[in-house]
């Protein structure tokens, strides 16, 4: 009788810590259909609020903003999912991809305060949607150069046909990436530069820990007109921190975006550094747990937040409701911020973003893909539109007047990017495909030293 209850408890154990897939319960053709529509609805957003001029993307939607360079480059991938889809033909996109690098290649550039789009192969973190401009005083940005040559990337492998307009994306793809003076952004230092200002050089900080920077180090290492010393990956991944969160043993970081951004576009399943083959795992199945640690942290819901639940879940960067007109002077929310839970990093406020299930799809589909239909269910128009899901909701809030919960009311390009890529990995690894066929991310890679899996075969 000991014997058969030790049993049962070792069963109950097991069954409560394995993440529950609610997708044996759903029915199949309403998930298909439901996804179906959250990539055309999504698709839409960069399809027709793209700058028609210079093709530059919105960094949100509607409330009037100017452009993010990385949501251009995620809108340059949607363009291509678009196509896959029969969403838009193939000449669509090769023109409104053609329209794009243009801008970027002709662009001023220089070491200007002001009258410039980028300096040394660089682009400003935002400018102008229309001319294409600085916005203000922000940084060169590093990564945010990475997330549009990403996309730049993607195209210069899918437009591989012998015709002028094609022939010319591929031109001007390489001579964007080529431009980049990756080794200039390193400072002189073993780890990349975050940014720099014209006004007062290159920022402090630089790209430590394990965070979305894969691909400037990957970029960095396969450019053969500025790269970036051999060691500079040993010398990055010197800096992650391994350990457990929320029952999940992995390479640390607390918002999902930083375990999503650069798997939008490298396929790291069954290829290894010597990091990761230390560790007995690759970064795809990092990226795997730290989604379920997210997951299993909203379960937790240790400060009580309304509405966590097993399906209602999902930390990263995101839009919030900061404190104007709270009713409780005593609870404190954040605007955009960088929310997430990790070992040595938790920041949440009660807020939930959307993107953070979708853009974990191909990691962990069997609790993602459920998140995504219980919150489109659960809150209907609210959160979902005709560009599909909004920023984020935070139901804890309540205001001064009564009401209680937001929800945001702008659509985010950088976070409506994961979402669409994502699925479109997940269902027949489009994006990941294309960028297994280019000759910069195979160099990269390989210098990075990951071997294994697909990447064996180049």
């Amino acid at each position: 009788m000991k014997l058969f209850l030790t049993l049962l408890v070792i069963l109950f154990l097991l069954l409560s810590c394995r993440p529950e897939n609610k997708s044996e319960t759903l029915d199949p053709k309403k998930t298909t259909a439901f996804l179906d529509s959250l990539s055309r609805h999504t698709f839409n957003f960069f399809w027709e609020q793209a700058d028609s001029i210079t093709g530059n993307q919105p960094d949100r939607w509607p409330t009037p903003s100017f452009s993010s360079i990385a949501a251009t480059g995620f809108g340059l991938s949607s363009y291509l999912v678009g196509v896959n889809r029969g969403y838009i033909t193939r000449e669509q996109a090769a023109e409104r991809v053609k329209k794009t690098l243009r801008f970027f290649k002709n662009a001023p550039k220089g070491p200007a305060t002001s009258g410039v789009t980028g300096n040394n192969g660089f682009f400003y973190h935002f400018i102008n949607m229309r001319d294409g401009l600085r916005f203000k005083e922000v940084e060169l940005s590093t990564i945010d150069t990475g997330l549009l040559m990403a996309g730049i990337l993607s195209c210069q492998s899918f437009f591989d046909k012998d015709n002028e307009t094609e022939k010319e994306i591929r031109n001007l793809s390489d001579t964007l990436f080529l431009a980049v003076d990756w080794n200039w952004a390193m400072n002189g230092k073993e780890t990349m530069s975050m940014g720099w200002h014209p006004e007062k050089g290159f920022l402090d900080a630089s790209w430590q820990g394990y965070n979305e920077a894969m691909l400037l180090y990957i970029f960095g290492l396969g450019s053969p007109s500025h790269p970036i010393p051999d060691d500079s990956w040993k010398a990055w991944t010197k800096t992650y921190q391994w350990g457990t969160s929320f029952g999940q043993e992995h390479i640390n970081f607390g918002p999902l975006f930083g375990h999503q951004y650069s798997h939008l576009f490298i396929d790291f399943k069954g290829i290894q550094d010597e990091y990761t083959l230390g560790k007995g795992i690759d970064y795809f199945e990092n990226s795997r747990r730290a989604t379920i640690a997210n997951r299993s942290y909203a379960i937790a819901n240790p400060a009580g937040w309304t509405g966590y639940e097993e399906n209602v879940w999902g930390l990263t960067a995101c839009d919030g409701p900061d404190n104007d007109n709270k009713a409780n002077p005593n609870m404190a929310y954040m605007g955009y911020s960088a929310r997430g839970a990790a070992q040595h990093y938790v920041q949440d406020d009660g807020t939930i973003a959307p993107t953070a299930a979708g853009g974990s799809i191909p990691f962990a589909p069997e609790i993602c893909i459920p998140a995504l239909e219980t919150m489109k269910e659960k809150y209907g128009a609210n959160i979902y539109g005709n560009y599909g899901f909004k920023d984020a909701v935070n139901l804890t809030i309540t205001f001064k007047d009564g009401t209680a919960g937001w929800f945001d009311k702008d659509y985010l390009g950088i976070d409506q990017g994961p979402i669409l890529i994502q699925l479109e990995n997940h269902k027949n690894g489009l994006i990941w495909n294309l960028m297994k066929k280019n000759k910069y991310v195979i160099a990269g890679l390989k210098k990075a030293g990951f071997a294994g899996g697909w990447l064996d075969a180049k």
